[in-house]
């Protein structure tokens, strides 16, 4: 399905029909994500809670618009603060919204809630930033060497012919001299609602700083998890621990 905003069209997904469900998980993707990246998680995160869900993929990516202007340090604020509540305007969704974000899409989570929390039922990050280490700059350089290298061709399977303009928005901004002191841990105080906050141990995007600074600046009730053997894809390197994990915080709304 395609939702119509004002000058761009998003490709999006419904999983379930339940329209009296009182709220609805929406799914945020990573920073080179698209819903066909996800595999089976949203669904099987939705039967397990028995709840709705929606995935949609930011312009830029998947079967939506292309990116047409070059990003910048506020490319992130730009998705969560003018995207994501123009999307939900497009496509109706007056139910608050169970954020689930990974990577990119759990900082836009953060961001948004922050900004909008009458609209958030409650909220789970995966492998979110909040800052740019020296450990997130080292880990994008194997990445484009790889995608030099045509080890990350697989990415055009999801994005078609916006692979390149996409890979690269990401991993120029992140290593752009106007990134080095990104940090918006102070932009996610207005949030008072539940949070789940997880995190790979061996996220090569991240240290487990980011985890703690998240906890240290939500200022609602929040529980931060550091998985072991795990890296920067918690819900599909372990996806049954972190279904798991997201029933048990649910069970507790």
């Amino acid at each position: 399905m395609l939702a119509t905003l004002s000058n761009t069209q998003l490709n999006y997904q419904r999983i379930g029909t339940n329209k009296n469900a009182p709220y609805v998980l929406l799914f945020l993707h990573e920073a080179l994500g698209s819903i066909g990246q996800w595999k089976t998680f949203p669904e099987h995160l939705c039967e397990r809670l028995q709840l709705p869900g929606i995935v949609y993929e930011r312009q830029g990516h998947g079967a939506s618009d292309p990116l047409i202007v070059p990003r910048d340090a506020q490319y992130l604020h730009k998705y969560a603060l003018k995207e994501l509540p123009a999307f939900l305007e497009a496509i109706e969704e007056k139910r608050p919204v169970f954020l689930v974000g990974h990577s990119d899409g759990g900082t836009i989570a953060l961001l948004f809630a922050s900004a909008y929390p009458s609209r958030v039922k409650a909220m789970v990050t995966m492998a979110a930033h909040v800052i740019n280490e020296p450990e997130t700059i080292a880990g994008i350089a194997p990445a484009v060497d790889a995608y030099k290298a045509g080890k990350l061709n697989g990415l055009r399977k999801y994005h078609g012919d916006k692979t390149e303009t996409l890979f690269f928005a990401w991993a120029d901004i992140w290593r752009s001299p106007s990134f080095v002191h990104w940090d918006i841990t102070g932009a996610i105080k207005g949030y008072q609602g539940a949070g789940l906050f997880l995190q790979g141990a061996d996220d090569q995007y991240g240290t487990p700083t980011q985890l703690e600074l998240i906890e240290a600046n939500h200022i609602g009730s929040g529980t931060s998890l550091l998985l072991d053997n795990c890296g920067h894809h918690p819900h599909l390197e372990q996806e049954s621990a972190v279904i798991d994990a997201i029933a048990t915080f649910t069970s507790t709304l």
